[in-house]
């Protein structure tokens, strides 16, 4: 079997697929893409493609590691998302050419089903009781909300108080028997993430995710960890285990590589396997679209330090396209906010190349925000 044919797809609402094909007729695909840089992205796919063109697709890791270490320069957000689209769809060539969901070939399963976890609130936080009652009826046992809009590095007592009162909104809606997630989003400074993180104990979060920024994740977020017992999380930021090993000795409680950035199924797996030997455990970053989600639970299943698995359907961005592009997507159909083990073989979803087609013919030009402070300083999003 040969790999003889790569393409990519720009498809709404912000995503970047890849079909990776041979000359025995299986595809594979993947998902690469960093959010607001999906131009980028794909021209680094086609030009890491030139290593692949006419090569045995069933050499995973041989292909990871060429991908990764071929060049001189390596690494970043932009190769290591690249590099994880081909590391999905050749998995999932793996996967149908034995007639196995990828889990399988990581080892089995190790749990029936996976907990999954729903967005509420928006980049703004706002309605938090509504939202988060919305999701309680729809079955959800945990939910991520984001602690506030932008924040100055000493932020006002007020936005303090209300960035608190938000959390014990969402709190007194789900009770003492649901899970609770924050996320900083790397808006907020050092000082201020230990003020905010000690002043949300008695919430009792599930975690608190990216504290502070990932260029100041050494003694910063060492002295965020030991400035309250609320667990920390990080990782959408970070993209390879030799990023992780520095933020896992500061003692982060909850790794959170994404999959569709941090070197794919392969690197996610050892990703995993690195936190376990700190006691820590892996709760994939996944607000990206299908193919990522599909990736990211074939990693879940085998994975027996796993957490709980993000995803976004529903997402203030995304809501309208999260089933758009596969032909069943009952793969993605959570019961008492659950996901059932996936039986199909590879990722175990099938892509409706047509409706693929179709929109990337349109594409998209998604942007990240760019936020602004009162003063006009430039504030994190």
């Amino acid at each position: 079997m040969k790999i003889t044919g790569v393409e990519t797809f720009l498809v709404a609402p912000r995503w970047l697929f890849l079909k990776v094909s041979t000359d025995e007729g299986i595809s594979g695909w993947g998902e690469p893409v960093v959010e607001g840089r999906a131009e980028t992205v794909r021209a680094a796919v086609h030009e890491l493609s030139e290593l692949l063109i006419g090569q045995d697709p069933l050499r995973i890791e041989d292909h990871w590691q060429v991908l990764r270490r071929g060049g001189f320069y390596r690494g970043g957000p932009v190769l290591s998302s690249a590099l994880a689209g081909f590391d999905h769809a050749l998995w999932d060539i793996a996967g149908k050419v034995r007639n196995a969901p990828v889990h399988e070939l990581l080892g089995g399963p190790v749990r029936d089903r996976i907990r999954v976890y729903s967005w509420v609130g928006g980049d703004r936080p706002s309605g938090i009781r509504e939202a988060v009652s919305a999701q309680v009826e729809a079955g959800f046992t945990a939910v991520k909300m984001n602690v506030a809009g932008p924040l100055t590095a000493i932020a006002s007592p007020a936005d303090v108080t209300a960035a608190i009162a938000r959390a014990w909104e969402a709190r007194e809606v789900l009770g003492p028997h649901r899970d609770l997630a924050i996320d900083f989003h790397g808006r907020v400074s050092p000082a201020m993430a230990r003020r905010l993180v000690k002043l949300l104990e008695d919430v009792q979060p599930m975690f608190v995710e990216e504290p502070v920024l990932p260029e100041t994740q050494g003694d910063a977020l060492r002295s965020v960890v030991e400035a309250s017992t609320v667990p920390i999380a990080v990782g959408e930021r970070l993209y390879s285990r030799w990023e992780f090993k520095p933020v896992l000795d500061a003692g982060v409680a909850v790794v959170q590589p994404d999959p569709s950035h941090a070197g794919g199924i392969s690197e996610l797996r050892r990703i995993g396997a690195l936190a376990e030997m700190y006691g820590a455990s892996l709760a994939p970053h996944c607000p990206l679209g299908p193919i990522s989600l599909a990736a990211s639970m074939q990693v879940a299943f085998a994975t027996p330090n796993f957490l709980i698995q993000e995803q976004s359907v529903g997402m203030h961005y995304h809501e309208g396209h999260e089933h758009a592009y596969l032909t069943d997507p009952s793969v993605f159909a959570f019961q008492d906010g659950y996901a059932a083990r996936p039986l199909g073989p590879g990722l175990g979803i099938e892509v409706d190349e047509a409706a693929v087609r179709r929109a990337d013919e349109v594409g998209h030009a998604w942007r990240s925000p760019v936020w602004r402070h009162e003063d006009g300083g430039l504030a994190e999003w």
